[in-house]
């Protein structure tokens, strides 16, 4: 019996038969257009694994014509690079250069620069993928020159009929007739947490393991008690969880705050939810409890000494803490606001009493009663912008109410 893997039996060779990412590859999909209009230009694909980066680079490739070359950057040189594109006027490669670079965020910017002249020249179509956003790991002008793709978690009624198509190659392959139980199908689509690969995975150890029909009961001998998208800080199970627990504080149930937070800790991560409600009592709770961040900083860091199982009481403590406190986002709202005038390019000079050495024309407020004097501290071209706004809490209407007395706005 062949001993290829089942998901390489299974990978796509048209766009139809690739599972999920209508976005891209229905009839109507922006790179079906492409294809259709035979203009490639150089792509990103970003998006979990298993959703069909590297199978949709073959096809490309398949349908363009072009010599299609793989690397990986966990492993690649700027050598390796170099090779493929020495090939560039060979007799092999007429109708151009295919190159598919994997985990492109491992290459360092030195190494993605020098992909610039290759792309731009045309003697090389690039299709750089990666799990990670690329905005954050992928270089500016590297990105300015391609379009980015994002691939999508597969959804487990999308994954149901690979993994039949699985089961007729394996009863073809074997000479049995096993058939799988309809939910046992659905289980293990489900605990892939949309990645196809992983899916074809599971269900192939459960073809192996089964007699003649392949049941929910074997299928659950393949998943650990605790699923691996609560372990794996990159899927969507994991980024649900943590944003069910930020609702579920913002909206002040601590119900729902402590089962997340649970959710989470279960799963065997400790990090991410303490990092999480650090941000949320400045984010969510912020100014309405200012003391809310110092007490969370302290039950997080008695967390991390504790270590699981111990550190689910001081996080409890925390989510609890935080949902039942009064609420206010206008620390949030205020940078939010100065963020986007700085990006609109306002305020570049800051007025020149305020820059040493000159202070000329500063005026020292303590000098003043109640310590404040009115002068001008924004830039000229946003000096009567407002970013803050007051909460309606207790404690930021006192100090509204402190400042509105000293400043003579009341």
């Amino acid at each position: 019996m062949n001993n290829k893997p089942l998901a390489d039996k299974l990978r796509p060779t048209s766009l139809s038969e690739i599972a999920g990412q209508g976005h891209l590859v229905s009839d109507k999909g922006v790179i079906t257009r492409m294809l259709n209009s035979g203009r490639i230009s150089n792509m990103i694909f970003f998006g979990p694994p298993g959703t069909g980066k590297t199978t949709l680079a073959n096809i490309i490739a398949k349908s363009s014509g072009m010599e299609l070359y793989k690397l990986n950057a966990t492993s690649a040189s700027l050598t390796d690079v170099k090779d493929v594109i020495s090939q560039a006027n060979s007799i092999f490669a007429t109708n151009g250069i295919l190159l598919y670079l994997d985990e492109i965020q491992y290459f360092n910017k030195k190494q993605q620069q020098s992909l610039l002249e290759y792309i731009e020249d045309g003697r090389v179509t690039l299709i750089a993928s990666t799990t990670e956003n690329p905005y954050f790991y992928i270089y500016d002008a590297l990105i300015s020159r391609c379009s980015v793709f994002e691939f999508k978690s597969v959804g487990y009624k999308e994954i149901i009929p690979v993994l039949k198509r699985g089961l007729e190659i394996l009863n073809e392959e074997t000479g049995l007739s096993k058939i799988a139980d309809d939910n046992a199908l659905e289980f293990l689509a489900s605990c892939a947490h949309g990645d196809v690969r992983h899916a074809i995975t599971l269900f192939e150890g459960a073809y192996f393991a089964s007699e003649d029909v392949i049941t929910v009961e074997v299928a659950k001998e393949f998943i650990p008690s605790v699923s691996a998208g609560m372990f794996d800080k990159d899927s969507d199970v994991h980024h649900n969880l943590l944003s069910g627990l930020q609702k579920s504080i913002r909206g002040s149930d601590p119900d729902a705050a402590v089962f997340y937070l649970a959710k989470l800790l279960e799963g065997g991560d400790i990090i991410s939810p303490i990092r999480r409600l650090q941000v949320i009592a400045s984010e969510d709770i912020g100014l309405a409890y200012p003391q809310a961040g110092q007490i969370t900083y302290a039950l997080c860091e008695s967390a991390k000494a504790l270590g699981l199982p111990e550190a689910r009481i001081p996080l409890a403590n925390c989510a609890i803490m935080l949902a039942t406190a009064p609420k206010s986002n206008s620390a949030y709202e205020a940078i939010a606001r100065a963020s986007e005038d700085i990006k609109k390019g306002k305020g570049d000079t800051v007025p020149k009493h305020l820059v040493a050495p000159l202070f000329k024309g500063y005026v020292y407020p303590h000098s003043y009663p109640n310590h404040y004097v009115k002068q001008q501290y924004l830039p000229d071209d946003l000096k009567n912008a407002k970013y803050y706004e007051y909460g309606q809490n207790k404690t930021e209407q006192a100090a509204k109410a402190y400042w509105d007395l000293i400043k003579g706005e009341k």
